[in-house]
């Protein structure tokens, strides 16, 4: 009888919510075949069996978080009886106890999920999850020395050889109802489970405002010149690069060029240090049924508008179809955000930790400008917002950040030109 479990994923993701059971109970697999699909704080993941057989038990539902190492369900190699779950036997009375005595035994192995229920919440490595499970340490007491709060192998080690100190556990445990809420409702509710994705979302958004001290300043563009030029050139590029031209290619390198000469904007702390970064991969937000993701366009600065049109094209759609991978998603240096297409005129966009920087794109209005000569004109005008991260970013280069991008982008020939 061999087991199939949740395995290491990614650096990044160390538990998961059964989304999809791909197999029942009594199902032939071949090794190699998927199983259960799972649903992790970035993407989902498809879970393949490792032996040939026939699955004989399923330890999970779906719906179940799990964590890497968690045994979710079971296969026999000689691929003979198939084993019925026992919740679809109807034992005669005499057997009840029995009964209940299997199913607690056919629970056990759950009992990793109890035993690392306070440890669910801990940044971890998968690494470290693993040797905190072979020396029985429990995640949430172990102090980490990294600044971004990721637990790693070594302070699970150092952890292990740290005297035991006297405590008393138990008052800890009795602060918890003070997360309970009343489910006491006099009007009808539809209470409905938080997805995976959505909780790692909320936890990720609220540890940004947190750690980071973000402020956000604000700016406006005339978009006039894009739009011609736009206007002038869409029909050949879509004819010769198979593409369309969007106003993300623009804004894309705009703030390329930008990140080139503030680079602090381009860069992350570590601890006392500043990571700047020399490379411009660019997320693009991206709003699902499942939440917000942001995949990443790699090397942005090498790209010409076609490549990153194309790039934005194919990201878009493989989020929207539920298929981007963790390499998709991982290691972006920036962020851009468009809530425009959803009609927004102004927002404070939250930072994309650990980036210390985030462009919140708005929708493009007509209104009159005071022109250089005195006159008045209706102009497509667009408010940007920058949030950034205070601790490295001061507001002189913040607002000339911003105040670059808006050069650039009213007048985007130079674009063409560089891009």
């Amino acid at each position: 009888m061999k087991e199939i479990k949740v395995p290491e994923l990614a650096e990044s993701i160390t538990e998961g919510t059964i989304a999809e059971w791909l197999v029942k109970v009594g199902d032939t697999v071949e090794k190699g075949d998927p199983v259960v699909e799972l649903e992790t704080d970035k993407v989902n993941v498809e879970v393949n069996s490792e032996v040939s057989g026939v699955i004989t038990e399923i330890l999970r539902e779906e719906g179940d978080d799990v964590v890497v190492g968690d045994v979710i369900a079971k296969v026999s190699e000689e691929g003979g009886a198939v084993i019925e779950p026992a919740k679809e036997e109807t034992p005669a009375p005499a057997a009840k106890e029995e009964t209940k005595e299997a199913v607690v035994t056919k629970s056990e192995p759950v009992k990793t999920e109890e035993e690392s229920g306070s440890s669910r919440d801990v940044i971890a490595s998968p690494a470290a999850r693993k040797r905190a499970r072979e020396l029985n340490i429990d995640l949430s007491t172990v102090a980490t020395r990294d600044p971004l709060g990721r637990i790693r192998p070594e302070d699970v080690e150092a952890a292990a050889s740290a005297p035991k100190q006297t405590e008393t556990p138990a008052p800890a445990k009795k602060e918890a109802p003070k997360a309970e809420t009343t489910t006491d409702y006099s009007k009808p509710v539809e209470v409905v489970k938080m997805s995976r994705r959505r909780q790692t979302i909320a936890k990720r958004l609220v540890e940004a405002q947190q750690t980071a001290a973000m402020l956000t300043t604000f700016n406006e563009v005339d978009l006039t010149n894009v739009m011609k030029l736009r206007n002038e050139r869409k029909d050949k590029f879509l004819e010769k690069h198979g593409v369309k031209l969007g106003f993300m290619s623009f804004f894309t390198k705009a703030v390329v060029g930008a990140l080139k000469d503030f680079p602090l904007l381009n860069a992350e702390i570590n601890g006392t240090d500043l990571i700047v970064k020399k490379y411009y991969d660019i997320g693009i937000a991206v709003s699902t049924d499942d939440g917000l993701v942001v995949p990443v366009v790699r090397d942005a600065d090498r790209l010409d508008f076609a490549g990153v049109e194309s790039e934005i094209a194919n990201l878009g759609k493989k989020a929207r179809n539920k298929e981007l991978g963790i390499q998709d998603l991982q290691g972006g240096t920036f962020t851009i955000t468009n809530g425009g297409t959803f009609g927004s005129m102004l927002s404070t966009p939250i930072l994309n930790a650990p980036q210390v920087g985030i462009l919140g794109m708005h929708n493009i209005i007509k209104r009159p400008v005071v022109m250089p000569d005195d006159s008045i004109e209706v102009r497509p005008m667009m408010y940007l917002a920058l949030s950034y991260d205070h601790r490295i970013v001061d507001g002189k280069e913040a607002v000339q950040f911003l105040v670059r991008v808006k050069q650039l982008l009213e007048d985007p020939y130079d674009l063409l030109l560089e891009g």
